[in-house]
């Protein structure tokens, strides 16, 4: 897989070169790439914003040095790539875009500054057959796209077949395919600061230890993310699973999951 990153600040990528995504990246398990956006500009002062149009506070990003780098790393066929704008105005990211973006061959991440790049830049990729997600990882601004773009691109990266080593972890985890919060996690010591590790965690029984990993999963999504129980599939739920749901207030109606009447 290849990922490209575009920006005015290459720095700020230096955390790539880090942990899972630095060592496939040392491979060649994942080709990334982060370019800067003032190498495509013409002017000595390596221009690459400008007032608004309609007047209003901040710069905004020109087209036309987005449109000579985008033109550049792209490359091929405008389908075989995907162009990746992070944007507090984009889709809210999550673990299927993330699953969605890891299947695909080349993803090209757009980072913005100030008040963010001119509009046209998506309309004309779109336009000319390019894929173009506008991804935002959140109800929030920062000042620019390089903390999202570092935030997809791992998140993403770790799913390409090869980056984790026990491809299993993927399943179980937290926004995995099993829906669900990841249960409680612990390790040595058994006893630490008047806390005891859970019994069952201690007695080698396997069966009983994935039940209680699964009722753990299932009562900390309840609880934090009910939205997550709420788009469960009841038919891949089993009794011991809709018992449990229904001790926490769910039951099952009209083929979905909803809360009891209190």
């Amino acid at each position: 897989m290849r990922i490209d990153v575009v920006t005015i600040f290459p720095d700020y990528l230096a955390a790539l070169d880090l942990s899972l995504v630095g060592k496939a990246r040392r491979t060649g398990l994942l080709d990334l790439r982060v370019h800067d956006l003032r190498d495509w500009t013409t002017d000595r002062h390596r221009t690459v914003d400008d007032t608004p149009f309609g007047g209003g506070a901040g710069m905004v990003m020109r087209p036309d040095i987005w449109g000579r780098a985008l033109d550049d790393v792209l490359g091929g066929p405008p389908a075989q790539s995907r162009l990746v704008v992070p944007t507090p105005s984009g889709e809210v990211f999550t673990q299927r875009h993330a699953e969605a973006l890891a299947g695909e061959e080349h993803l090209v991440f757009a980072c913005g500054r100030y008040e963010g790049i001119d509009a046209r830049v998506a309309e004309h990729y779109r336009a000319a057959g390019v894929p173009v997600s506008e991804l935002s990882i959140g109800d929030y601004v920062l000042n620019g796209g390089e903390v999202a773009a570092l935030v997809m691109i791992e998140a993403v990266a770790r799913l390409v077949p090869g980056m984790v080593g026990n491809p299993e972890s993927l399943v179980e985890e937290s926004h995995g395919a099993a829906g669900l919060l990841e249960y409680p996690v612990y390790t040595k010591p058994p006893e630490w600061a008047g806390l005891e590790v859970p019994e069952v965690l201690l007695s080698g029984h396997h069966g009983r230890v994935e039940r209680w990993r699964r009722d753990e999963a299932i009562t900390r999504t309840s609880a934090r993310r009910p939205d997550m129980i709420e788009a469960l599939d009841p038919a891949t739920l089993d009794k011991h699973d809709l018992r449990l749901l229904a001790e926490l207030g769910w039951a099952v109606a009209d083929g979905r999951l909803a809360r009891t009447p209190a």
